[in-house]
């Protein structure tokens, strides 16, 4: 399967977004064969080259991973120059990424108004933390921030402490999906239309996308959303139980049907009929007694034995995975969860592969994220036109 194999082949698109929600956007594009010319600051680069580095060769293992699929060329957004290359890539290009505060592009004379008269059909897609418009509009509004506004925040961690942090950039990725997502819709709607438009995502409302009836519990029946550790309160059997060699398995059977097999299976078939077990509602309500007796079952036996069980009578179980347990689960190796890739500096590392899947029109990686500057000749030679005098200007005044 080769590039132009790709569901968005042909498709080019211009990032102008750092760190996380815009570049992951990219990423997504990339990842299903859009060309994704990454512009970067000269001499300095995306911020995010410098977020997770390998402290004995002092270079970044997330930038591979953002940037992979990407070309990357130097241009200098805050000089006239450098705004004018952007011009000229917009009008060559149908999809242009950012994620500056709202109203940067307008300054730089790089608007949707400005652009889509040099390209009609351009899509711009905006990554910002409040959206383009409101009264939050202008504030600064990194991912924890939409985090917490969302209200992901509010619910994650242990009823008696202080909300935790979620381990992952989680709001800015999700902005970035949902951004991509908005971009293949208007490139959708451009084949019916002939015109772009903007896409306007906000952290905070990717966020709140996902908070399922957290609004109507409380307008309808008066009930907040609390945090409540490893469960969902009312949601029974879900949790993470312990083993007799010291792991903990996730098992969810908290469908009726299912908490029957599950009954079946611990040997104990009467807890299904159980009256304090017997509907959604009732186990809801004696969610602490019930895990305490799985516990009970399960810290008699080891994980693998509890797993086997499991998985024989249907019931949805697994372990809690770390990094070294995907690299040797058999089932991540048959699906190719993880790519392998050779960076020219690192060596091969493992990374996650494209999701989802396409039967016909797969994405892939094709490479790693690239050196700053790496496709400089490319975009402003071979694709501009611009002669060497002119590069020689635009390094020297400091715009490459």
């Amino acid at each position: 399967m080769t590039t132009a194999d790709r569901p968005l082949s042909g498709i080019r698109v211009i990032e102008a977004g750092t760190l996380i929600a815009g570049p992951f956007c990219g990423q997504i594009l990339g990842d299903f064969g859009a060309e994704v010319i990454k512009l970067e600051e000269p001499g300095v680069g995306d911020p995010l080259r410098e977020w997770g580095k390998d402290p004995e060769r002092d270079l970044s293992l997330s930038w591979p991973i953002i940037a992979r699929n990407k070309k990357s060329v130097t241009c200098n957004l805050r000089t006239p120059q450098g705004q004018d290359l952007v011009r000229r890539l917009a009008e060559r290009s149908d999809v242009l990424v950012e994620n500056f505060r709202p109203g940067t592009l307008e300054r730089w004379g790089l608007g949707f108004d400005e652009l889509s008269q040099i390209n009609p059909r351009i899509i711009l897609v905006r990554v910002s933390g409040f959206g383009q418009n409101g009264p939050y509009a202008s504030r600064a509004g990194f991912g924890v921030i939409g985090e917490a506004m969302g209200g992901i925040r509010y619910v994650t961690g242990e009823p008696d402490r202080a909300p935790s942090r979620i381990g992952i950039s989680l709001g800015d990725s999700l902005a970035g999906t949902f951004a991509a997502l908005g971009t293949a819709m208007a490139l959708q709607a451009r084949e019916r239309t002939g015109r772009g438009q903007v896409v306007d995502c906000a952290i905070y409302e990717a966020v709140l996308a996902l908070m399922e009836a957290l609004l109507p519990e409380w307008t309808v029946s008066g009930k907040r959303r609390e945090r409540s550790g490893s469960i969902l309160p009312g949601i029974a059997p879900s949790n993470a139980y312990p083993t007799a060699d010291g792991s903990d398995v996730l098992i969810g059977a908290n469908r009726d049907t299912v908490f029957t097999r599950f009954c079946r299976a611990i040997g104990q078939p009467e807890l299904a009929d159980d009256p304090r077990f017997a509907t959604h509602q009732a186990r809801g309500a004696n969610q602490e007694e019930l895990d305490i007796l799985i516990s009970h079952w399960t810290g008699k036996r080891d994980c693998e034995d509890v797993l086997a069980c499991m998985h024989e009578a249907g019931v949805p179980a697994g372990r809690i995975y770390r990094a070294q347990d995907m690299l040797c689960d058999p089932h991540f190796a048959a699906r190719e969860a993880i790519v392998r890739i050779t960076d020219p500096r690192l060596g091969e590392i493992p990374m996650q592969n494209v999701a989802p899947k396409l039967s016909r029109t797969p994405g892939a990686v094709s490479w790693p994220g690239p050196e700053l500057g790496r496709h400089n000749d490319e975009i402003y030679r071979d694709l501009l036109g611009l002669g060497d005098a002119e590069l020689q200007t635009l390094r020297a005044d400091g715009v490459l």
